[in-house]
């Protein structure tokens, strides 16, 4: 596994990125959650990528669906700073509204995907809670997380933990949560960061980081968009469910 895990980040470093979205701009080292988070690593055809997955359970990851999908060659996990052996992924499961080319037609997605291990991780590691019934208004207040870039299109940049101070910005939706810097308006999500944590203030999990934007023609750094799980509840726990049986 270990073998496994160098080659594939040496061929990170030499493919294009995928769609997954890093935090740039006002961001501080380390995060709230760190305990909860791993870095998700993916080589398919089109190419190597890598986002962020929170861990829910001892066996179980929520992450973005563009993430997983398509079908990887190699899923392998790389928590904190340093490679080690980690469980395979035993089933991975994506909801079935999630449509992989929705901004392009504007569709309704969800782009969530869960994914259960083979065994339990190591105890470093501590699940946390999701919060099914948020407060969100313009400006409640959220931290990102994420193993992102912090330099937009510079591999070299990702793989550090990092955490930024967001706010919740218009259009307020029961799907998605859109969010700007606290401070700086040029902070927010980029490459690696999708499937992340949107935290609360009470340290709960409320969404995962989907989507980011910047100024001009850039994608990172102004406006990081997360899914809210509370609009997902019912394929979380069903899903749960059936992989607890």
């Amino acid at each position: 596994m270990k073998m496994k895990l160098r080659l594939l980040f040496a061929l990170l470093a030499l493919s294009p990125i995928s769609q997954a979205n890093a935090i740039t701009g006002d961001a501080q080292t380390g995060s709230p959650a760190e305990r909860a988070l791993i870095m998700l690593l993916k080589s398919d055809p089109r190419g190597s990528s890598f986002c962020t997955a929170v861990v829910i359970a001892a066996d179980v990851l929520i992450t973005a669906a563009h993430c997983v999908k398509p079908p990887a060659q190699l899923l392998a996990f790389w928590p904190g700073g340093r490679l080690e052996d980690m469980p395979a992924a035993r089933h991975v499961a994506i909801h079935p509204l999630y449509r992989a080319d929705a901004p392009k037609t504007r569709e309704r997605s969800i782009d969530l995907a869960l994914v259960q291990l083979t065994e339990k991780l190591p105890a470093r590691f501590v699940p946390i809670t999701i919060d099914y019934a948020p407060q969100i208004a313009v400006g409640t207040p959220f931290t990102i997380s994420g193993f992102g870039l912090a330099t937009e299109k510079d591999a070299k940049t990702g793989g550090t933990l990092r955490s930024a101070a967001l706010v919740t910005r218009e259009p307020l939706s029961k799907l998605l949560i859109w969010a700007k810097g606290a401070r700086n308006g040029a902070t927010g999500g980029c490459t690696g960061d999708s499937g992340g944590p949107f935290l609360s203030q009470e340290g709960k999990l409320v969404g995962i980081t989907v989507w980011s934007q910047g100024s001009g023609n850039r994608a990172c750094g102004e406006i990081t968009q997360a899914l809210r799980l509370d609009a997902a509840r019912d394929f979380i726990e069903s899903t749960r469910a059936t992989w607890s049986r």
